[in-house]
């Protein structure tokens, strides 16, 4: 049986690993967690190459990778890192290495590190199938050693760190036939190469698994961390989602993957792949790490004798199966209105809190039309509204009567000043939406909580009740008989309390409903309360949605969503919705996989990705990957439907699926022949007139 993943699902504590040494910049052991990017110029071209590294460190960024595609452009990196040298730029450059070995053999002469990706690095990607006998398969380890030990020596000799980055889609043949397109392969291929650099006594290596699926990301590298925790090992991580797109929609992606493995203590360098100039990286990874760095905590001795879940072994404390699979926690479905329906085969329904100035806004009926309009293909669910008071209690009702057929559900959250006895004469008039009455329970309060769901039931609402995890044991009693009379529940944490993040509250909400068997909807909200790390600017709310609200749904936890930190509420509507988009919970939209350009890209990847965007972001459910090279081609875009990949100089070669379709379109005709090989394979829908992009 594997050992877990971390120390603690509740809090940040860092897991423990060997210091390696990048140039002067130390990775893991100590360290902080440091921040990467990448060129995208031609490495060839030497002033562009030390024109952006001067750029990206002088924005923050401490390791600076750089592509080697063959042996000229490596030999160009002595060039570059003389240059930067005499003009006291010291930061450390590493060689992106793919497919050729006598490019890494060149390039470990003037680096500080070499990143291979063990998928196309001495080894075989055609896509063959083949059954491989366990002789074959040992006599291809060993080729594989052959091939990779003179590198290692090399390292070893000259005092070069490494990167074994596995790329989720790029994946040997060998690896393939044998474990499949998985986190497992994943995990396999890198340690192929981990255990021949052992063998050498080669141990200054970091260690990546990288997808562009957020959940897969998460899900391979937690596998990764038990495999070595079992093997005794303790290499650093390098985090990123691969091929994350950009704007919103990148930042989220890489929030949700690269933020939940650091809030669980795994992570020690970290870069967030943008399909946008590179400098533009360096702040959101700034942000993520500061967010993250402020909660470290050092284990007490209590917890080491809890380990976290193990493959194999039980559920684990808030996770549905495994943390190393996907599934979807089953609840009891819950109508609210016509045909919606909160369950466990339906995607997560998303909430807005409206303030009192604008529910009781005499212009909110021409509000909500207008909201209606702007997310007419991605909907307001459901209204949230503060209670402070009777008359409060008294306004919203006559206030959303009226405008019944424009949401599916209405939360009343009363606070603590509002007593059952002074709301109970008022009714709640049947309406075609569900009204939910949200209160919060504190330690203690069993006897206020019975009172609270019988009186609810009464009025034919579901009872929401909005809980800190520790108040749980004092209050199993009355939730578990109103569980056992069927009494619909929801359960949610608006503010966590006590040690901990977020995310690790809601866990042990999770854990509590699992040992009880209370197949209740988990309400994820994000407010400030549950803040990592407040802050005013919008960057840090989109990364507290994405890393609370998206790590939980990644684990399959979550049935209604509501970002609570927007002031304005359509844009906490759409925040929500691409959130769940992230996360691949709920698909509203089209989804782009774009690579964040580099030396080989052959045409521009920003304005590309944006122009097939523009012509295709209406396409809710397909996926389109735009790669600037083959080597982020077929391989890497393992999820896509579609692929439009740089062939060569001017040309682009269109793909379903891994199959290359069309090889070498001009690139002024290759948007056109992309729109037709939708059209062909019955994926293309025409844009209604003036659509509203959301």
């Amino acid at each position: 049986m594997m050992s877990g993943y971390c120390h603690s699902l509740t809090r940040t504590i860092r897991r423990s690993t060997r210091e390696v040494m990048v140039g002067h910049v130390g990775v893991g052991g100590a360290h902080p967690i440091r921040i990467q990017s990448m060129t995208t110029s031609d490495t060839k071209d030497i002033a562009a190459t030390v024109a952006q590294s001067v750029a990206l460190a002088e924005a923050g960024c401490e390791i600076v990778r750089i592509t080697a595609p063959n042996a000229t452009a490596a030999r160009c990196l002595g060039d570059i890192r003389r240059e930067l040298d005499r003009r006291k730029i010291h930061v450390p450059l590493v060689a992106d290495i793919h497919f050729l070995p006598a490019a890494a053999m060149e390039a470990v002469e003037h680096v500080e590190k070499i990143r291979i990706n063990p998928g196309n690095y001495a080894d075989r990607k055609k896509f063959a199938i083949r059954e491989y006998s366990d002789s074959q398969y040992d006599e291809e380890l060993e080729r594989l050693h052959q091939a990779f030990s003179p590198l290692v020596l090399r390292c070893k000799e000259l005092g070069r760190s490494m990167r074994i980055g596995t790329n989720h889609g790029s994946l040997s043949d060998r690896i393939m036939n044998r474990y499949g397109d998985t986190p497992l392969g994943m995990v396999e291929s890198a340690l192929e190469f981990l255990h021949i650099a052992e063998s050498h006594s080669y141990r200054d290596i970091i260690l990546s698994m990288k997808a562009s699926n957020p959940k897969v990301m998460i899900q391979t590298y937690r596998l990764l961390v038990a495999r070595m925790n079992e093997e005794g090992m303790n290499y650093p991580l390098h985090l990123g989602v691969t091929e994350a797109g950009d704007g919103e929609d990148g930042r989220i992606k890489s929030a949700i993957g690269i933020g939940s493995l650091l809030a669980d203590g795994l992570g020690d360098t970290i870069r967030v792949s943008l399909t946008e100039d590179s400098v533009y990286e360096i702040p959101v990874a700034r942000a993520l790490a500061d967010k993250i760095q402020t909660q470290w905590d050092v284990a007490d001795p209590a917890e080491t004798q809890t380990p976290s879940p193990s493959v194999g072994g039980t559920n684990g404390r808030g996770f549905t199966q495994s943390p190393y699979e996907f599934t979807r926690r089953s609840i009891a479905p819950i109508v609210l209105g016509g045909d919606t329906v909160i369950a466990t085969n339906e995607p997560p329904r998303v909430f807005v809190r409206l303030t009192e100035a604008e529910w009781q806004s005499p212009d909110l009926a021409f509000r909500l039309a207008r909201a209606a309009l702007e997310t007419k293909e991605n909907p307001i669910e459901g209204i949230l509204l503060s209670i402070a008071s009777r008359a409060q209690f008294e306004r919203a009702i006559s206030r959303f009567v009226p405008l019944a057929g424009r949401f599916k559900a209405v939360a009343l959250e009363l606070s603590d000043e509002v007593r059952l006895d002074q709301v109970s004469p008022v009714k709640l008039p049947p309406v075609p939406f569900t009204w939910i009455l949200l209160r919060r329970f504190v330690i203690g309060e069993a006897e206020a909580l019975d009172r609270f769901l019988t009186w609810a039931h009464q009025r034919r609402a579901i009872a929401a009740v909005d809980v800190v995890a520790d108040a749980l044991p004092s209050l199993a009693a009355p939730i578990r008989e109103a569980a056992q009379q069927g009494i619909p529940l929801i359960f949610t944490m608006s503010r966590t309390g006590g040690r901990g993040h977020a995310v690790g509250q809601y866990r042990r909400l999770t854990e509590f409903l699992n040992q009880e068997k209370i197949a209740a909807p988990i309400w994820i909200r994000n407010t400030r309360a549950n803040s990592l790390q407040e802050g005013p600017e919008f960057l840090s709310r989109l990364l507290e949605a994405s890393i609370a609200t998206g790590s939980l749904l990644c684990d399959g936890v979550g049935d209604m969503v509501s970002i609570e930190t927007e002031e304005d509420f359509v844009r906490a509507a759409k925040l929500g919705y691409n959130v769940l988009q992230g996360a691949r919970a709920r698909i509203s939209k089209t989804e782009f996989v774009a690579c964040p350009s580099c030396g080989r890209t052959l045409f521009d990847l920003q304005s590309t990705t944006q122009r097939i965007r523009q012509q295709t972001g209406h396409l809710k459910g397909v996926t389109i990957a735009i790669m600037g090279c083959i080597v982020n081609g077929p391989g890497e875009m393992a999820d896509a439907d579609f692929g439009y990949v740089g062939g060569a100089p001017g040309r682009v070669n269109l793909y379903v699926g891994k199959e290359c379709i069309r090889y070498h379109v001009p690139a002024e005709e290759a948007d056109q022949k992309l729109i037709e090989l939708i059209k062909e394979h019955g994926k293309w829908t025409e844009p209604e007139p003036a659509e509203i992009a959301f």
